[in-house]
């Protein structure tokens, strides 16, 4: 099957963060908390994904406070830290939502996201990810983690169902909204 048409069959959106929505690197302060930076055109590529209906969600291996703040910005709806099998969690919330597989687009960069990738629908992969995760992704960005890769994904996908439509209806209602204000 060809990616645009397991494009179109996606109802959430799923991604790893550590390497994905963030370049990966962590700066750590003295009293050990890790900071991470996460890229604008990635939050607002989630915002257009939940502007057309679409849901979103996070699995990854580490914890941390600055994710958990993030997500609850974004209105991402499934948040999972401290995850090592990311596919149990995957098969947790297909259950929770009753979704398919095939109706999961996930992305992600490095061998911890590999059980997942080959369980998804539609599987995508930063352009600096591991090799093995490229290879068994539909999708290969052409930014890195961290670097809008997770927009373009998203885009990709917006583009497949043909969304952008309905996202611009969404814009015009708001700017009629606020001018009411």
């Amino acid at each position: 099957m060809k990616k645009k048409e397991r494009a179109r069959k996606i109802k959430m959106i799923i991604m790893d963060v550590d390497g994905t929505l963030t370049d990966g690197n962590l700066l750590l302060l003295p009293d050990g908390e890790e900071l991470k930076a996460y890229n604008v055109k990635d939050g607002t590529g989630i915002l257009l994904a939940h502007m057309a209906g679409l849901k979103t969600g996070i699995i990854t291996g580490k914890i941390s406070s600055s994710l958990k703040k993030r997500a609850e910005r974004l209105k991402i709806m499934e948040v999972h830290e401290g995850i090592l099998d990311k596919k149990k969690v995957l098969l947790e919330i297909l259950e929770k939502n009753k979704l398919h597989a095939e109706q999961i687009a996930y992305i992600g960069d490095d061998v911890g996201d590999l059980e997942v990738i080959k369980s998804v629908g539609l599987a995508g992969a930063v352009a600096d990810a591991h090799s093995e995760i490229k290879k068994r992704s539909h999708f290969i960005c052409g930014n890195p983690g961290g670097k809008g890769a997770v927009r373009e994904f998203i885009e990709f996908i917006l583009e497949a169902q043909n969304k952008w439509p309905t996202i611009e209806a969404s814009f015009k209602d708001f700017v009629k909204l606020k001018e009411k204000i």
